[in-house]
């Protein structure tokens, strides 16, 4: 076994409940596999072990939690929540915990952080991109990120397929819409002016921030319109700058060149998407940041050390 020291910050867990409430035909299609993945927590240590991972932050993937019946999210959410717990409780220095909220109720949302933060001792908030057709900049949402900020949250987002993303359906949602609703998640938090009020949230993106790095220049000009640059008084690069962003399906320099020229190394975090990126998936991915010719130093940053920043607690 490789010398664990990985740690990897975007790694899903499918709950027995949720696969049996959400089902296989609102999880299948969303990604490259068509169906659901095989998954249990010994599986996700396994492959851990195989590919020199100490520690998985884990968080539910699309589709999420929320199909129209709000009770229905809350109880799946506090399940999904305290399965989490559970494992990392079992197997304390391999699993952290993103913990999931009712969105889109606020009420419900807040009840769970502070439960999930205060009680399970969750790790931080992962959140989905979009939650049928509120982004999360949307001014309903305002009062979580508040609360987020007031407790110097680190907030995951992972993305999902909105109503907007449906033109193709033949394509997996995975392989386009993905990307396209991380970058509308960015820019509804840019130009609502949650990031410039949440300043001491640490916000994470999954694959390299979707089309942000290429499309940051072009999304900064909408600062020339009034409605806009009123929401983001420190510019919108700046703000970009101090994101975070996972290299999830994007280790690579098709994707690395442009992430490097937005943001400095120390912002890149280890992300392997599994199990809905199978294990071969992780291998490569792994592979791939070894041979891209990174200095030592920057490699073992996005591997482990950028995510001891934000997550000390993992420095065993």
């Amino acid at each position: 076994m490789e010398n664990c020291h990985r740690i990897d910050v975007h790694h899903h867990i499918l709950p027995p409940n949720y696969v049996e409430i959400v089902g296989d035909d609102r999880i299948g299609p969303l990604i490259l596999a068509g169906k659901t993945p095989e998954w249990t927590p010994q599986m996700s240590i396994e492959a851990m072990d195989r590919n020199g991972i100490q520690t998985a932050l884990t968080s539910i993937s699309a589709p999420g939690l929320w199909f129209g019946e709000t009770q229905e999210t809350i109880d799946l959410c506090r399940h999904c929540n305290e399965y989490a717990a559970e494992i990392t409780k079992d197997h304390p220095t391999r699993f952290g915990v993103f913990a999931s909220l009712p969105l889109p109720d606020v009420d419900a949302s807040l009840a769970e952080i502070a439960y999930a933060l205060d009680e399970l001792k969750a790790d931080g908030i992962g959140l989905l991109t979009s939650y049928g057709n509120q982004y999360p900049g949307d001014p309903a949402f305002a009062p979580v990120f508040d609360e987020l900020n007031r407790r110097k949250a680190t907030v995951y987002f992972h993305p999902t397929n909105a109503p907007c993303n449906q033109c193709q359906p033949e394509i997996p949602a995975a392989t386009l819409d993905f990307p396209f609703d991380t970058t509308r998640a960015v820019v509804s938090l840019l130009f609502n002016g949650t990031f410039a009020r949440c300043q001491d949230i640490n916000f994470i993106f999954s694959h390299a921030g979707g089309t942000i790095p290429f499309l940051a220049e072009r999304i900064g000009r909408l600062q020339g319109r009034p409605g806009f640059k009123e929401h983001v008084p420190n510019g919108v690069v700046p703000e970009l700058e101090r994101l975070y962003y996972d290299t999830a399906l994007s280790a690579n320099w098709l994707a690395f060149r442009s992430l490097f020229e937005l943001v400095t190394p120390d912002h890149v975090l280890f992300g392997s998407d599994y199990p809905f990126a199978p294990e071969p998936t992780m291998t490569g991915s792994i592979k791939s940041l070894q041979e891209m010719g990174l200095d030592p130093d920057v490699l073992r940053g996005i591997e482990r050390d950028n995510a001891l920043k934000l997550f000390p607690q993992f420095g065993v």
